[in-house]
Formats: C-alpha cells, structure tokens, sequence
C-alpha cells in the first residue's frame, strides 16, 4: 500500500500549523492567590479596583514647598512638619512654608513641587536647636518631582486583557493594585509515555544491550521549566498489549497524550499502528534534522504527539510542536522562541539533505557581533549537545559545508525572565 504521507516528512511550519488548526482551548478557569499565578494564563480581564497610588506622592527625599514656579536661589522657607510614608503630615502647605518629605510619601494639600534635598540647606537658629529654615542653595529645573495620583493606573484601568502568561511584572503590578487573586485557565494535564525494550531505570544494572531511560527525566524537566508539569508518566516495554493498554489509561486520565520511541517503521514500532487503531494519525514524518519520526494524531478525544526516541530530537521536536500546542490548549498566546541572527564561530562540515536545527553556544566577537559555536557531535542521541546549548541554528536543507563567519537564523534557547 502508498505510503499516505510525504516522502520526506512535513517542513516544521506545515507540521506546526496542522498542529494548532487542531488544537481546542480547554475549557475551565480556577482562581488562584498570586503566589501561585506564576506562568498561569489569565481567564479573565483584571481592572484596577481604585486609583494607584490614589495620592500625590514625592518622587525624590526633599522638601515640598507651596510655590507655583520654580524658586531661585537664597528663597528661604519656614519648615513646619514632615511627611513619610504611611505617615503623612496632616495640616494645609502655605506659601513660605515647606515640611520635609519621603520618597513615596503623600504631599500635603497646597504643596505643588518637591525640591531634592541637594538643592536645599536646612538652617538651625542656634546651637543645638533643629533646622527651623530652609535656603535654597541650587538651581531648581522645571521638573516638580510629584507622582500623579493615577500614575500606575486609574480606578477601572485594564491591568491585563484576558490570555496573557503571567509573569513576574505582571505579578507584581497586580499586586501594586491591590489585587489578590485571579481566575487562570486550567491547564492540560499531560501524560508521557516512554517506550522501549532496551529502557532499564537510571542507577539499576544493566544487561547486554539495555541503556538507561532518560527520556522521561529530560521530558519532565523540560516540560516543568516550560511550565506544564506531566501529570503521569508510564514506562513501558515494546509489547502491543501493554502499549494499548497504558495508551487508552493516558487518554482517559489526560488532555494531552505524549509517547516517544516506537513511532518508526521498524519490527518493533507499535506506537504509530495503535494510534490509528485507537484514533487517527493526522501526519507522520518531519523534513527536519533531528527529528524526522515524529507523529501527530488523535487518540480518541486527545491531541497526541509521538516524539522521536532519540533523546536530542524528542526535545527539539517538544519544543518545536509540543510546547506550542500546550499553549493553545491553556488558552493563552502562542509564543515560540524568539529568533536573532549570528554568524559561525568557525566553519561547520555538514551535507545537504534535511533542514538541521544544530546545538550552539552564544558568544559576542571584539566587534560586538553574535557568534553562534558549535562544538562536539550534532547526533541526535547525544544529550550533551543539548547541555549549556543557548541556541538551536537554522540550517537549510540545500547548505553544505558552510564557512567561519556564515550569517544564520537562530532560535534563542532562553526564557523571559519578567
């Protein structure tokens, strides 16, 4: 019989968008204390319940003074209070008069500029005695060093639209306004399935030909940092019943369904002839370099994503298909790596054939330039390539040995910190 997918495998952006144009947002929101809002989309609009900080404040130490226009120098003022924060002074500012102030501390009704305190010089009238005057001493600049009453937002401002991640800043503006929880949207529950006679646990002895399982360990951890914890994992050997069985378990207890290793062709690959048995496979194959046996489909209701058993090109693959998904199924904005140009280090040996998204780390050369340098073996089984890489460089399919100095794409291996 044909084979009913393309030779070659999908490029990465045809995969993608046949990935998203079947993925669904779950449904559901729960509300959560900020503290645990971090990475969570937000289901909601949030406005601000009031003004922020809802007073005049200082923006500087100094003194707030009653003048309209900027004083010159030798003006002199009578001091007659102070104001800090969370304890404001409480009387009227009349012309003549000046109070000292905080920085964030309220500014008496009357008071219309700050003066910073390197401008002013306190006079004492006698020996021992507080400084009861001030002299101004420098030039004032037209700046009055008063933050508005509505400077980080007006009662009923939108502090953030609905299907936004949530980060650190965000967060911390929230909170700024007096908000103490928020209603997120639910997040897919993954379960991973890792598959393979040769899998024996990290630490337990191995026999002839068996290797230790990493795939889950990397998976899991890449996942989390993502944002998306596995909800349950199973391991599992290369037997059709048992593969069918944890399948239809994953399924009934996940909203994504996630496999790597056994998506081939081979004697032993179950997993692509059990997903069209229990669903559908919506394409198989990627025209990309690592990560060419990879699967997409439906098990029963689930979005399924059969990543490649090497462990290299099941996280690339994660990250190029996976982590987008999961992202539309949350709810929220669809994100990728952000992309920036470099230029190799040194000269890279290479032949033509598949697209290559090869590991590299992320220098600067004396001319401030971005150099992109590849080190050790790209193969695909070889998980160092992965550790300490800041980039994964787009290398198209026609290019050969490519030279010191080559300009490149390159997606940047780094997460928004705010």
């Amino acid at each position: 019989m044909a084979e009913p997918f393309p030779r070659e495998g999908l490029p990465l952006e045809e995969a993608r968008r046949r990935v998203l144009a079947a993925i669904t947002p779950l449904q559901g929101t729960e509300r959560l204390p900020l503290a645990r809002c971090l990475g969570r989309v937000s289901a909601e609009p949030v406005q601000a319940p009031e003004a922020v900080p809802g007073f005049r404040a200082s923006i500087m130490d100094g003194y707030a003074i009653a003048d309209a226009e900027a004083p010159s120098p030798g003006r002199r003022w009578r001091l007659v209070g102070r104001s800090a924060p969370g304890d404001p002074y409480g009387g009227v500012l009349a012309e003549g008069e000046a109070i000292r102030i905080l920085t964030g501390a309220p500014l008496p009704e009357g008071a219309r500029r700050v003066l910073p305190q390197e401008l002013v010089s306190p006079e004492s009238p006698g020996a021992g005695g507080g400084a009861e005057s001030l002299r101004m001493t420098g030039e004032a600049g037209p700046n009055p060093w008063i933050r508005a009453p509505e400077e980080e937002a007006a009662a009923g401002d939108e502090l953030l639209p609905a299907g936004v991640r949530l980060g650190a800043a965000a967060l911390g503006r929230l909170a700024s306004c007096g908000v103490a929880a928020l209603a997120v949207s639910v997040q897919p529950r993954v379960g991973l399935l890792i598959s393979g006679d040769e899998l024996v646990a990290a630490g337990a002895a191995r026999g002839p030909g068996q290797i230790w399982e990493s795939n889950g360990t990397l998976l899991r951890a890449l996942l989390e940092r993502l944002g998306y914890p596995v909800s349950e994992q199973r391991v599992v050997a290369d037997d059709p019943a048992a593969l069918r069985r944890a399948l239809g378990e994953l399924a009934a207890g996940c909203d994504v369904v996630v496999s790597t290793g056994g998506v081939s062709a081979g004697d032993s690959d179950w997993i692509r002839p059990l997903l069209s048995e229990l669903g559908e496979v919506g394409f198989w194959k990627l025209f990309l370099k690592p990560g060419r046996p990879f699967a997409f489909g439906r098990l029963g209701p689930r979005p399924f994503f059969g990543l490649p058993g090497n462990p290299v090109a099941a996280a690339i693959t994660a990250l190029q298909l996976l982590w987008p998904a999961l992202q539309q199924l949350e709810g929220g904005e669809v994100v990728l790596l952000p992309r920036l140009k470099v230029r190799l280090a040194a000269g890279l040996k290479r032949g033509s054939g598949r697209p290559e998204l090869a590991r590299a780390r992320l220098a600067v050369g004396g001319d401030g330039a971005l150099l992109a340098l590849v080190e050790g073996s790209q193969a695909s089984s070889r998980i160092g390539s992965l550790q300490g890489a800041d980039l994964l460089l787009e290398i198209p399919a026609e290019a050969g040995a490519l030279a010191a100095g080559t300009e490149l794409w390159a997606q940047l291996l780094r997460l928004p910190l705010l």
